[in-house]
Order: structure tokens, then C-alpha cells, then sequence
């Protein structure tokens, strides 16, 4: 449990990081967190719903794939459902800063449980093409964008501030185990029933959302701030901050790493592999059981040092490119459970100490430049990919993708032991 310095820190100042050194999956704390009844209603809702989100993004691919067999629109799929995080970032900032985050939330989730649901019927009936799912998925996006900022700057006011450093590390789990069991029991239901099935799942995971955000409520009321947030403000922050900045550029690279699974599934397990594009949700799994098996074991003993994320980007690269130019599907998977090992490890060791860097009047902010690392790289990666493979072939467009992941681990190598804005 984190010492006395912690639970000492001001109230919206920014916490001592010397929390991640110590193991946060500590028996007591977690086990007394997720018997919280302010804490495990939310997780067990977040839970659920990335479980559901990777039925919708699976499904969306299948029919995209279906329809046009094309690397290039199923690039251009994972922009429409990614761009608006990017796009509306200084939108998404000021409402989140500003706003009742837990409305926030709800708000977007019954948006994206109506948009399911109806692409749910759509599908039911025959009636989804390439264009028509690309559109919902654009809409979702919209949704997410204001969603997934919100949701980062909800959690901690959820807990104690003395546990902040385990409940985010639990939050974090909750996005890897869905990535780990959604896309596999994905895989399973539209490969049986179809990819209105899955859309019909999703729905019922946003319910679960609403129902986990009604049952908390903040111990900390959340105070807007006195003059207009503007998201310029929050990028000066961050460029006076080198660790800030150096947090935020590794955690852009290393999401960046995990596209094409996602992206070039359908067509790798089809083409490459020679199994239906159906089952492509296994290959985003074995990514997610990496994640899992590295949360469970090292990953909260480490922090977000030069040493830390060098590593991990390199394993990351690493990991992909096995991926990349695996000459079968059971070596293709070993290389995703790779991959999900590195990517993990600094991910939720530099999330959790982005959050305790910064106070709370700007959280929102710096949890919208976050999204913009971790999901608004993935509209430039999905288009890159999808475009390369088109292009090159599979293999290479996947393999470009490694090549960000790898060069920062390169660059963060060189420096040896200099003193740099990681450590």
C-alpha cells in the first residue's frame, strides 16, 4: 500500500509516482477494493463493456470483409471508428473538465447502446453494407471520443487517494481481459449466429455500463474550472513537462503496434493462415491473454522509466514483427501473446503515473491527450496498414507498424544512461 506521502498529497495536486514502485495487486488492497461498493459495480460495468466493444469491432470487420474483401475500406473502418478521438479532442477536453462526468458517461453510453442496437436490426435483416457499417462505426466513435476521457477521469475519484495507484492498475485490467475474452467468444457467435448477434451483445454490454455508473458515486466533487479549458492549454502543459510528453509518445508508439491484428485480422486468418475470416477474433485474443498473464505477474512491478518503456517498445516491435512474418497460425499466436506481454507492461505502468502526475483541474484535459495517444493513433495506423497491405502485401503493411515501436526503443537505448524525460 502506498506510505503516508501519498495519502499526505494536497487534494487536486499532483501525487507522489513513488505508488507504482510497490506491487499494486497487493492481496489486501485488492481484494478490499473489489469488495468496495463504490468501486467493483463500476469495474464489473467496464468489465463488460470492453468485453461487448470488441464484439461490435469484430463484427463490423467480418462484414466490411465480407462484402468488399478489401485491406483498404477495412483501413479506412477502423479510421471512421477511431478519427472522432482525435478530431474533436479540444471538444471532448472542455466537456469533460466542465461537465457532471458521470453524466458524461451515461450519455454516451445509451448514444452508443441505441446505435448498436439499431445496427443490430440492420444486420438481422440483411441490410448492413460496407458503407452503411462504416457510418455507425464513425457515429460510435463520436461517442467513444467523449466516453473514454470521461471514464479515465471518473475512476479515480471513485477511491480513496491512498488506493488511486491499485484502482487504476484494476481499471486497466478490466480493458485486458475484454481484449482477451471479447474478440475469442466474438469469434464464436458470428462464426454461429452471425455478426448481428454480436452487435445484439454489445448493446446488452452498454446496459451493463449504465447500470455500474448509476451504482457509485464520486467521493470528491468534481469542481470545473473557474476560466474556459482550452485544450492548448493542456498541450503547453505537457510541452513544459518532458515526462509528460515522453509518457504520452510511448504510449502513441505502443498502441500504435497493436493495429494490425485488429486491422489485417480478417485477411490474415484467411489468406495467410487459411482459416475463416470469422475466427480472426482469436488472433486480437491471444494478443488480450498476453496483456492479461503480464498485469497478473511483472507488470505492476514496474514504472514508467527510460529502462521500463525501452523494453517494452522493443518487445512490442519485437512481438509484431513475429507476428508479421509467421509462417502459421499456432507461431502467429505465440507472437501476439508477445506483443500483449510488452505492450502491457509500460502501458498501465505509464497511464498510472500520467494520472498521479496531474492535478485534477486538468485531468480531463490530459485524459484527452491520452485518448488521442492510445486511440487516436489508430486512425492513422488503421489507414497506413490497411493502405500498405493493399500495396506491399500483408506481412509488410503489418510489419510497418513495428517500426514506431521499435525506432523509440532504439532511440531510448542510444541514450543509454543519460538523463532523459522517462526516468
Amino acid at each position: 500500500m502506498p506510505d503516508n506521502r501519498d495519502a499526505a498529497t494536497p487534494a487536486g495536486g499532483a501525487a507522489t509516482v513513488d505508488a507504482p514502485r510497490r506491487k499494486l495487486f497487493s492481496t489486501g488492497v485488492t481484494g478490499t477494493l473489489l469488495r468496495d461498493r463504490n468501486f467493483w459495480p463500476y469495474l464489473l460495468g467496464n468489465l463488460l463493456s470492453n468485453t461487448g466493444t470488441w464484439f461490435q469491432v469484430l463484427g463490423q470487420s467480418i462484414l466490411v470483409y465480407r462484402d468488399t474483401h478489401s485491406t483498404v475500406l477495412l483501413g479506412v473502418l477502423g479510421f471512421s471508428q477511431y478519427a472522432a478521438v482525435f478530431i474533436l479532442a479540444p471538444v471532448t477536453g472542455r466537456v469533460v473538465d466542465r461537465f457532471d462526468r458521470q453524466k458524461v458517461i451515461l450519455a454516451t453510453q445509451c448514444t452508443a447502446l441505441t446505435v448498436s442496437a439499431t445496427l443490430a436490426v440492420i444486420a438481422g435483416t440483411g441490410h448492413a453494407s460496407a458503407p452503411l457499417v462504416i457510418v455507425f462505426a464513425g457515429i460510435l466513435g463520436i461517442s467513444n471520443s467523449f466516453a473514454t476521457p470521461s471514464m479515465m477521469a471518473y475512476a479515480p475519484s471513485l477511491v480513496s487517494r491512498e488506493v488511486i495507484s491499485t484502482a487504476l492498475a484494476l481499471n486497466s485490467v478490466t480493458f485486458n481481459i475484454g481484449r482477451a475474452l471479447g474478440p475469442v467468444l466474438a469469434a464464436l457467435v458470428i462464426d454461429t449466429l452471425g455478426p448481428a448477434w454480436a452487435f445484439g451483445v454489445n448493446s446488452c454490454s452498454y446496459v451493463a455500463m449504465i447500470v455500474g455508473v448509476l451504482s457509485v458515486r464520486a467521493l470528491t466533487a468534481h469542481t470545473p474550472p473557474t476560466t474556459r479549458p482550452r485544450l492548448s492549454e493542456s498541450i503547453d502543459l505537457v510541452r513544459r513537462n518532458p515526462k509528460l510528453a515522453g509518457l504520452l509518445c510511448a504510449i502513441l508508439a505502443m498502441n500504435m503496434a497493436t493495429d494490425p491484428p485488429i486491422t489485417l485480422g480478417p485477411p490474415f486468418m484467411n489468406r495467410e493462415f487459411h482459416h475463416a475470416a470469422t475466427l480472426s477474433g482469436i488472433l486480437i485474443g491471444g494478443f488480450g491473454v498476453g496483456a492479461v498473464v503480464a498485469a497478473f505477474t511483472f507488470a505492476h512491478r514496474l514504472v514508467g522509466t527510460r529502462r521500463t518503456v525501452m523494453i517494452a517498445l522493443g518487445t512490442t516491435g519485437l512481438g509484431l514483427t513475429g507476428f508479421a512474418f509467421a509462417p502459421s497460425l499456432p507461431i502467429a499466436l505465440a507472437a501476439l501473446f508477445v506483443l500483449g506481454m510488452g505492450y502491457l507492461s509500460a502501458n498501465t505502468a505509464a497511464t498510472s503515473r500520467l494520472q498521479l502526475e496531474v492535478a485534477d483541474e486538468h485531468r480531463g484535459r490530459i485524459m484527452v491527450l491520452w485518448s488521442i495517444a492510445f486511440l487516436g493513433a489508430r486512425p492513422i495506423a488503421s489507414v497506413t496498414d490497411g493502405t500498405l497491405a493493399d500495396v506491399l502485401g500483408l506481412r509488410f503493411g503489418a510489419f510497418a507498424l513495428a517500426l514506431p515501436a521499435l525506432g523509440a526503443a532504439a532511440v531510448l537505448f542510444f541514450r543509454g544512461n543519460r538523463k532523459v524525460a522517462l526516468a
